[in-house]
């Protein structure tokens, strides 16, 4: 699966989630978005909403804030070409279906968040823009998942393994260790048979790296320019720019030391072979015309001669010439390898 140029299968995709934490502060978001690529991330992600079609006004306090929050048509193109002009994609979470239609042509993937996956008109929309799809899975069960992916099926023809990716996460601010769960991921991606990543919310980042060695293919981490002095509580679960580089080295790290999903004798392995691995030789010393018996044998590095697995095929021969004790045996010692043996 591709989101924009990046390959899912050749690199983890690490998303800076500035979410709100601009709160509604377009010259801050600018910065963040500067900040983010600085620290190396892949993408940005905001967050885009009609306050009135996403949550009630009897919720005073939320309404009133979240409306603060909300970044305008304007203001999401220039962020967006400010991304571009940085280097990062630009993502964003449409929470209503003017803004999915508002957001179409600035992204190269929709992000679905937890609270909206059982959302049908939502994932309808969304679907029907024909772009690649990241489902965060938060607070849902399997079945809620399979839901949500079939109507994706139906307003869209073609393989979800091409267009879908879901994102574990644990809808918590912050997560508390003993519940991130991280092996829902490669659960996930058993079950489903799609890309899975991790959108994190716990404190710090060790949970975001260590999703990278369970198979994660996208890495979300919060994100703000400082945690201090904070009055949104998620800022205080995001990363700041310093430990954000930190993670996204250490996640370059991880993503080498993964390797392929295979078990092969690596390049670096190879001189090692033959000094480490043993040859079969003889236990004492060994006169020509000797029938070899098991007693007469011992295994002793390096594999230069008989490998030990070949022993039931050496006991019984007779050796060619004398043979000196702890001298590695070869098959020209015992007249050559039997006919039709490999």
């Amino acid at each position: 699966m591709r989101i924009g140029p990046v390959d899912l299968e050749t690199r983890v995709l690490v998303v800076a989630e500035i979410g709100n934490n601009h709160e509604g502060d377009v010259a801050l978001a600018e910065r963040m978005v500067r900040e983010a690529a600085g620290a190396g991330a892949d993408a940005v992600k905001l967050q885009t909403f009609r306050t009135e079609a996403y949550v009630t006004p009897a919720e005073t306090r939320r309404f009133d804030q979240l409306k603060r929050f909300e970044l305008g048509d304007p203001a999401v193109a220039r962020l967006a070409d400010l991304a571009r002009a940085a280097g990062v994609l630009f993502l964003t979470t449409p929470f209503d279906l003017e803004s999915v239609d508002v957001v179409a042509p600035w992204v190269p993937a929709f992000k679905i968040a937890s609270g909206d996956l059982t959302v049908p008109a939502l994932l309808g929309r969304v679907a029907a823009k024909g772009k690649p799809m990241i489902l965060s899975t938060g607070m849902a069960v399997p079945d809620e998942i399979e839901e949500a992916l079939a109507l994706i099926r139906a307003a869209t023809p073609g393989p979800l393994v091409d267009r879908v990716a879901l994102l574990h996460c644990v809808s918590s601010y912050p997560t508390p260790a003993d519940q991130a769960n991280l092996r829902s991921i490669p659960f996930l991606r058993e079950r489903f048979g799609l890309t899975v990543g991790y959108s994190d919310h716990t404190l710090g980042t060790l949970a975001a790296v260590a999703a990278v060695a369970l198979g994660a293919r996208i890495v979300e981490k919060h994100f703000t320019y400082r945690r201090e002095g904070q009055t949104f509580g998620d800022h205080q679960l995001s990363a700041e720019p310093a430990e954000f580089a930190d993670m996204v080295r250490r996640i370059r790290q991880v993503e080498r030391l993964r390797g392929a999903y295979d078990k092969v004798c690596q390049p670096a392995e190879e001189p090692v072979r033959q000094v480490a691995r043993r040859s079969l030789a003889a236990a004492r010393p060994l006169s020509r015309g000797a029938t070899i018996d098991e007693d007469d044998l011992t295994w002793l590095r390096p594999a230069t001669g008989i490998p030990p697995k070949d022993q039931a095929r050496v006991v019984g021969r007779t050796l060619t010439r004398d043979i000196a004790a702890g001298a590695v045996l070869t098959w020209d010692d015992l007249g050559g390898v039997e006919t039709g043996a490999g």
